[in-house]
């Protein structure tokens, strides 16, 4: 068994590891980054190596850096988590090369499963059905642009080194197809250095089925049933299920057995999942299923697994690559219960889902003693712009479907985060929906709810009196004993001992009439003139001139403000400012252009996708601040739109 085990990556999958490692006996050394000194994962582990600026083409993905932390280290493996380099297969042979255990497939099969089109060509020989499309070398957009009108739109356009759904993008009709092709070849190229593609048929009512799938080195291959990831957004997996809603017992043992064979046709070893896509428009149907690709690593996605079979995966990756044969045969393994889990990022659903970062002032994830929770932050974290903004997994496991949804439907509820913008009410606004909760889903859910589920980003009147509440209250107790309180939910109680609003269930304030509460949440001021009675009771704390206020999820954070001063001033119209730090990766309008509404003047890259930034009505560019592959700081000045002015007819 490895005695010694280096984790090539970050935060909560690096802190998965480390927690199996740990109770495997398994002495762990973690690798970080200037931005990731103080994380969680390096105070978890037991040594750890800095290995770098923040950027991860300059630490996470220099391979050469991270062998030679092994090796200082003493670790005898490595362990690539998800992401990074974990199916990078000259990483994987360097390792080895090093004389080192490389916890993952060989690099064979990665190189056989990690190019798109090669591995469809290798499972259309194994048997295994793929969907239609076109694999081929010719990468000229003329050629990609006939292919795609042959297959008939709408089609999907694919990185071939993809994954994460990086370098993907969906095209409705032929005058779209260029356009689509070169932000797609633009993003894939920035994040996996290839910028080829395929094409495939793009399935109008699709659901997004994988099998998680292990081999040994004595030649042994198990499935561990099907995951359900069809709640997606942009192709990022959202919330994802085991088993899959609708799964009869004849299609799970075909897509299953399908699953097997193309592991075998790889002579795989260790953790890997088989992607499929199925056309849901008529149910679940084995001759619907078809092989879209192979992750070769451990997915984000695997604590439900592990949830309904009881097993540990990295425990069982850990094995395999210390030479044991798998744990337990197929008939050994079974299905119990239901599970789920989503994924809780740090990004504002009322703003088209743009990342947010910052620090963590408040942190509690609720009904964390009914869920499992995987995370590598922690109260007074920082959330990096260099990285991907997931800030959590929560994990629920219930006897059924129904169970698990609302379990982890009130965990979203109960969470509380700021004053970094999180996706929780939105969640739980999924797990809500009615045909979610009856299995009608497809991956086009969020995009056809979205309006319904990501909720109006603004407090309501509940949430600012609920503000201006807890003000008065700490106002009128002991300001200095009272730093950090809250008030629970009656909705949904948790006990907090010593909470200060117990005392006042019912309580009406009758202050003076001349009280006057200022308030101000993202730029909007709030005066309240009158006593206020509460309205609702909603989950509030304060914390010096900071008052939370958190309604099903969604949170609200103030500040005190004078009631005697003017608001701050706003951004002049027509300023088009860095929404959060990035990179510029394209620049699409010169100073002087004659713009109109919408269009596209520049796109930035940030937390690995592209953000285009539009001009925000018709008019012309006054000011170009933006340079091509430049850093900027969030709320940069790039553009500057003067309105046209108006030709009126002479009198």
């Amino acid at each position: 068994m490895i005695k010694s085990l280096l984790i090539a990556n970050r935060g909560e999958i690096a802190c998965r590891i480390v927690r199996t490692a740990r109770a495997m006996g398994i002495r762990t050394v973690a690798v970080y980054s200037d931005a990731d000194a103080k994380a969680l994962h390096v105070r978890q582990a037991d040594q750890a190596v800095h290995i770098g600026p923040s950027p991860a083409r300059e630490s996470y993905l220099v391979a050469e850096k991270i062998i030679a932390a092994a090796k200082a280290t003493g670790a005898e493996a490595i362990h690539p988590g998800y992401g990074f380099l974990s199916e990078n297969a000259d990483f994987a042979q360097a390792v080895i090369d090093a004389g080192l255990v490389w916890v993952g497939p060989r690099p064979e099969s990665i190189r056989a499963m990690g190019l798109k089109d090669a591995a469809k060509a290798r499972m259309i020989a194994a048997g295994v059905p793929v969907t239609p499309g076109y694999l081929g070398e010719d990468q000229s957009p003329e050629r990609l642009r006939s292919e795609a009108d042959a297959i008939g739109y709408p089609v999907l356009i694919k990185a071939v080194a993809g994954g994460g759904g990086k370098g993907m993008r969906r095209v409705d009709a032929a005058a779209d197809f260029d356009d689509a092709l070169a932000s797609c070849q633009r993003e894939a190229a920035s994040s996996f250095g290839d910028d080829r593609v395929l094409l495939e048929k793009y399935i109008l009512s699709p659901r997004h089925i994988e099998v998680q799938v292990f081999g040994d080195s004595h030649g042994n291959v198990v499935h561990l049933f099907e995951r359900d990831c069809s709640l997606q957004r942009r192709h990022q997996k959202v919330i994802e299920e085991a088993p899959a809603p609708g799964m009869d017992e004849a299609t799970r043992e075909a897509i299953c057995a399908a699953a097997v064979r193309a592991a075998k046709a790889v002579d795989y070893v260790g953790a890997g999942t088989i992607e499929f896509i199925a056309d849901a428009s008529e149910g679940l149907r084995a001759d619907r299923i078809w092989f879209m690709e192979m992750n070769t690593r451990l997915q984000v996605e695997h604590p439900v697994t592990e949830e309904i079979t009881g097993q540990d995966l990295v425990e069982w990756q850990l094995r395999v690559a210390s030479g044991e044969v798998l744990p337990k045969r197929q008939d050994e393994l079974s299905i119990n219960g239901w599970a789920m889990e989503a994924r809780l990022y740090a990004e504002d659903p009322a703003k088209d889902f743009l990342p947010s970062v910052g620090r963590l002032d408040f942190f509690d994830i609720g009904e964390e003693h009914l869920v499992r929770i995987e995370t590598g932050v922690a109260l007074g974290g920082e959330i990096s712009p260099f990285y991907d903004p997931m800030i959590a997994k929560i994990v629920s496991h219930g006897g059924s479907r129904a169970s698990a949804a609302r379990t982890l439907r009130t965990a979203c509820h109960n969470t509380i985060i700021a004053p970094v913008k999180t996706n929780a009410a939105f969640l739980a606004r999924c797990l809500s929906a009615p045909d979610f909760l009856d299995g009608d889903l497809d991956t086009g859910f969020i995009g056809r709810h979205e309006t319904a589920l990501t909720g109006p980003g603004t407090p309501s009147q509940a949430v600012v009196e609920s503000a201006a509440m807890a003000v008065l209250y700490d106002e009128m107790g002991d300001a200095e004993s009272v730093q950090l309180w809250r008030y629970e939910s009656r909705r949904e109680p948790r006990p907090y001992p010593g909470s200060a609003w117990r005392s006042l269930a019912g309580f009406r304030a009758n202050a003076s009439p001349r009280m006057r509460i200022g308030l101000r949440h993202d730029g909007q001021s709030y005066v309240l003139h009158r006593p206020v009675e509460k309205s609702a009771r909603l989950s509030t704390i304060i914390k010096g001139d900071q008052i939370l206020v958190t309604d099903m999820g969604e949170s609200f954070l103030f500040r005190r403000e004078r009631t005697d001063g003017a608001a701050g001033a706003s951004v002049a119209d027509g300023a088009i400012l860095a929404p959060m730090p990035g990179r510029i990766t394209a620049i699409e309008a010169s100073a002087g252009d004659t713009v109109v509404k919408g269009q596209r003047l520049v796109t930035l890259e940030a937390m690995k996708m592209e953000h285009g930034l539009v001009a925000p009505f018709d008019g012309i560019i006054a000011e170009l601040n933006a340079t091509a592959d430049a850093q900027v700081s969030e709320g940069t000045l790039l553009v500057k739109v003067e309105r046209a002015a108006r030709n009126n007819p002479s009198p």
